[in-house]
């Protein structure tokens, strides 16, 4: 197996699903204790169910090949995850995976995961900056792709270096304002508050980066980190109350700080 064709069959994309149900099921109440901060504290025991019977669906198919699991993976998300996540992480998952019709290649890879981001953006209606899993996705899916076609890397270490981007993307959730989902209701008040979406996308990339090493036999390559940044327009917790208090409710909107995205041309 080289490190331009990752898989021709579906036996990795199986054991990957596998790998994310298990950590998701080891991380549910962590989601579950961010949840319940800016939502409805039901992400974690949903998350948990949907990758369960998810990975249970993929290991029934027969032969399986990585479009037609990935389909059957995201089929079940929608099913049986509840809320908005199973369309967003399920629903986007369908439409992505028809880019492995031809097995997963790092093109493929690409097409895939910029599909992907594409669909959970459509669906969510979210931008960079909205405290959502677009911040970790977003990163992720831009340095995966620049690793690929610009720097001309293996696919393991741009996998590598997406997962950092993503880690640091969950990371910029904290300090800024939720303006979409359960969580926006909160106003100010969702300031300081880790986006519970957001880590479960990172989770997810963990566990595929891990999966995909140990199909290639190889050691996941180190990465440089950077220090973790935030949109330009996005609003934190210091310009929203000064340092460690509570966001403002009254008296109209803080202005906000100066801050970038991460970049992933710096990565």
């Amino acid at each position: 197996m080289s490190g331009d064709e990752l898989n021709e069959n579906g036996t990795p994309v199986v054991a990957a699903a596998e790998a994310v149900a298990e950590r998701i099921e080891r991380e549910r109440d962590y989601l579950t204790e961010l949840d319940s901060a800016i939502g409805d504290a039901d992400h974690g025991g949903n998350m948990a169910r949907g990758w369960a019977a998810a990975a249970e669906a993929a290991r029934d198919l027969d032969d399986p090949d990585p479009e037609t699991v990935g389909k059957t993976v995201g089929k079940t998300l929608m099913a049986e995850v509840g809320g908005a996540s199973g369309p967003l992480f399920g629903g986007s998952l369908v439409f992505a995976s028809a880019e492995l019709s031809d097995g997963v290649t790092a093109e493929s890879a690409v097409a895939f995961a910029e599909t992907y981001l594409e669909k959970v953006v459509d669906r969510g209606d979210a931008s960079v900056g909205d405290q959502t899993m677009v911040d970790a996705l977003t990163p992720a899916v831009h340095t995966f792709k620049k690793s690929i076609e610009t720097d001309g890397l293996p696919p393991l270490e741009a996998l590598a270096k997406a997962v950092d981007a993503a880690d640091r993307g969950v990371a910029f959730t904290v300090p800024i304002r939720a303006r979409k989902g359960r969580a926006s209701y909160l106003g100010w008040r969702s300031v300081g508050h880790q986006d519970p979406g957001a880590t479960s996308a990172l989770y997810i990339l963990e566990e595929l980066l891990s999966v995909a090493a140990d199909r290639l036999d190889a050691e996941i390559p180190d990465v440089d980190a950077t220090s973790p940044t935030i949109p330009d327009d996005a609003e934190t917790e210091a310009g929203a109350g000064g340092e460690g208090g509570e966001a403002e409710t009254g008296g109209g909107e803080p202005g906000a700080e100066d801050a970038t995205a991460p970049d992933p041309e710096t990565d």
